[in-house]
């Protein structure tokens, strides 16, 4: 038995009034061709240690795992504000934060699932919502329900909205019609985004090296490669770069204004370095609990913080010495590390004289290390020029 036609426009339709802004319906079939691919690249390295799908493959890439008796996928996407946010302050270290982080939109996203899994319920099926997990590769769900197509990128496009979206999927036993058209590729020839990477981390069309990608390596454990620290920029959390570049992406949104920010949205899409550094653990995990922080440990946001000043300050910025200062007598390696770099990048030369003595081997290899520092102002700390 498969129900009507009109009855899968009822279950979208109340996707869309509960804030969903496309909803599509796939079969719950294993993503058999996915999960090749998955276990391919995991293989070659590509995956770095990146969880998520990777996890398991077989059981990301098979709905049944999540509801065995699933019969259809019921898939929403909620786009996110894309605009350009100029930075606040021209006086202090900025750094930028990815849009899909400066509100809780996997948030939103669950509201709008949760009204269709309610729907369903309430109609007598089950209904299991999965989003931002490793239950579901969402993005093959995505192009298996209609909604749009794989990009260079990697990210799938949304006709209208590109790839500004967070995408999320209602499992249930209702056997419900579906569409299997795809939409047709809207890339042709184009290469922005992989021309436009800063580290070159689309290394061919739909394929991402995660060793190389900023959004993966701000969240990833450990040192930050120090290949890469200079092409980070100002960014804190996340990259944007493969979706500012993109065509059907920078086209205008529909109705840009008509969406409340929501009550956790940030100040724009910045944060201020000075104040992150001179926060506590507490005060960090609380206003930064939302992104993806290994280990729940905010060494790795203060860890990111020195290589945004490192790339960004000058020494004659008020507050930009006394940061570093913590930041070199810092107990925790990766944090005094990192400090290290920035110090050096900005010109501190020569360092506090207590880090002759240093013994751990993660601050020794920055003290070691030879580093190119900005064009800005020189200075030092504990010792004289």
């Amino acid at each position: 038995m498969v129900l009507s036609d009109r009855y899968s426009e009822e279950i979208c339709e109340a996707g869309l009034a509960a804030g969903l802004d496309r909803v599509g319906i796939a079969s719950a079939e294993p993503f058999d061709a996915t999960r090749r691919i998955l276990e391919q690249r995991r293989s070659q390295g590509l995956a770095a240690s990146m969880q998520f799908t990777y996890r398991n493959p077989e059981r990301s890439t098979n709905p049944a795992h999540a509801m065995p008796t699933v019969a259809s996928l019921v898939v929403g996407a909620r786009r996110y504000d894309r605009s350009v946010v100029p930075s606040p302050s021209q006086d202090r270290p900025m750094a930028r934060v990815a849009r899909y982080a400066t509100d809780d939109h996997y948030g939103q996203l669950r509201a709008g699932l949760d009204a269709v899994a309610a729907r369903l319920s309430a109609d007598g099926w089950m209904a299991r919502v999965v989003l931002d997990d490793n239950a579901l590769v969402d993005r093959a769900a995505a192009h298996r329900a209609g909604l749009g197509w794989y990009g260079k990128n990697a990210n799938v496009l949304i006709p209208g909205i590109g790839s500004w979206v967070v995408l999320g999927s209602v499992l249930t036993d209702a056997p419900l019609p579906h569409n299997d058209d795809e939409v047709p590729d809207g890339c042709g020839s184009c290469t922005r985004c992989i021309d436009g990477c800063p580290t070159s981390a689309i290394i061919g069309p739909g394929v991402v090296d995660a060793r190389r990608c900023l959004a993966w390596l701000v969240q990833a454990e450990g040192v930050f490669p120090i290949e890469y620290r200079e092409a980070l920029g100002d960014r804190i959390y996340g990259c944007d770069e493969c979706q500012e570049v993109c065509p059907p992406s920078r086209r205008p949104l529909l109705d840009p204004d008509q969406r409340d920010p929501g009550p956790h949205a940030q100040s724009g899409s910045w944060v201020d370095v000075l104040e992150m550094l001179a926060t506590d653990d507490a005060e960090l995990l609380a206003r930064f609990g939302r992104w993806y922080i290994p280990r729940r440990e905010p060494r790795y946001l203060r860890r990111n913080a020195f290589i945004v000043l490192g790339n960004s300050a000058t020494l004659t910025t008020p507050g930009v010495t006394d940061a570093l200062e913590r930041g070199l007598a810092d107990t925790d390696p990766i944090v005094r590390s990192h400090a290290v770099w920035a110090a050096r990048r900005l010109g501190l030369d020569p360092l506090p004289p207590e880090l002759r003595f240093e013994t751990d081997p993660m601050v020794r290899a920055e003290l070691d290390r030879a580093v190119t520092s900005r064009s800005v102002p020189h200075g030092s700390l504990g010792l004289p020029r």
